[in-house]
């Protein structure tokens, strides 16, 4: 570390971004997390022009006005609009570590990308942070900070896999001696679970549900496999028909059959990694086991079917949502870390 690095690491001027479709999560080094808010940006479109971002922009999701429009900037966990995502950086990374002084330095920053990243996804990225006011991006590969985060020996000729399924994408990767042996992106993760639930309420019920109350209904009763006791829950949704509000009740049965055919996507998945995986390395994993993380790894019961399918034993790590984001801090508390080959900065 520099002699000026090592004078703004003083200052906490180093910052861990878990820049996600859904959710943005930000560590200030020596702080810990200090933001956890919805990737959403509020916009007025005749003066593009940025009302809200985060919580605030997530509140007026469905509920805006014709001239405004909340947004996801993100897609499938890469840039969809790279002048919103710069706008909500810099909003993210200013209400993070708000700048008191002139002299005050900019922060570096380590952010994470999707393994199925193009070179121009990484690049928008990149460029996003830099014009967002960091003074030095670095990119580091989804499923390798949440490996680091949940403390796998990735340094180590051990193997190691990791199934990291977030918003936008589900990331699947073998890591062993620092590097991804074998991976298997999917564009397939928590929203599109949403999108299911979404679908089979219109279809079965005739009733339309919008993002927040399709990610309720998952959260509360979602599953991937039988549950030891079937839950229930009562849904308020706009009647397809007559335009008005209807509730009706909905069984965690038919959700875990909505939810199957994208379930089945992220299995299939984890079979192609485990077949792409070397032999020696599959020895290690039947040993240690599969690593669940991200919130969609949190459904009820995909650990049961994944192990059932595979016949590897799966955990769930106990800091799911936070994984990404910890490794990502992780890698600016040791020495050399942004000089290793899984860290990129251009």
């Amino acid at each position: 570390m520099s002699l000026f690095d090592r004078f703004t690491s003083q200052w906490g001027s180093d910052l861990a971004i878990d820049l996600g479709t859904a959710n943005t999560l930000v560590l200030v080094r020596g702080e810990g997390i200090v933001l956890n808010e919805p990737s959403v940006v509020a916009i007025e479109q005749q003066e593009k022009r940025v009302l809200a971002v985060g919580l605030d922009a997530k509140d007026l999701l469905g509920r805006t006005p014709s001239n405004i429009v909340a947004l996801r900037p993100l897609r499938d966990g890469v840039i969809a609009d790279y002048d919103v995502t710069e706008a909500m950086l810099r909003y993210f990374i200013n209400k993070a570590q708000p700048r008191d002084y002139p002299w005050q330095p900019k922060p570096r920053v380590v952010v994470c990308v999707p393994t199925g990243a193009t070179s121009v996804e990484r690049r928008a990225v990149f460029e996003a942070c830099i014009t967002a006011g960091a003074r030095q991006a670095f990119l580091i590969e989804e499923p390798m900070a949440a490996a680091i985060g949940a403390g796998l020996p990735v340094e180590e000729p051990t193997g190691s896999m990791v199934v990291d399924i977030g918003g936008g994408t589900s990331e699947v990767a073998v890591i062993s001696f620092g590097g991804i042996v074998a991976s298997t992106p999917i564009r397939v993760a928590g929203d599109k679970f949403d999108h299911a639930i979404r679908d089979y309420t219109k279809e079965a019920y005739n009733l339309i549900i919008g993002e927040r109350t399709a990610e309720e209904i998952k959260i509360r009763i979602g599953s991937a496999a039988p549950l030891l006791e079937e839950l229930d829950v009562e849904v308020v949704g706009r009647d397809g028909i007559t335009g008005g509000p209807r509730t009706i009740r909905m069984e965690s049965e038919e959700i875990r059959e909505a939810l199957k055919p994208t379930v089945d996507e992220v299995v299939m998945a984890v079979k192609e990694t485990l077949a792409k995986t070397p032999a020696d390395l599959s020895a290690d994993l039947m040993e240690y086991g599969i690593l669940l993380t991200g919130g969609g790894g949190l459904l009820k019961g995909l650990n049961e079917r994944i192990m059932n399918d595979t016949g590897v034993p799966v955990h769930v790590s106990p800091t799911a949502l936070i994984n990404v984001v910890e490794g990502c801090a992780s890698v600016l508390e040791v020495p050399g870390a942004l000089s290793q080959p899984y860290m990129q900065n251009r």
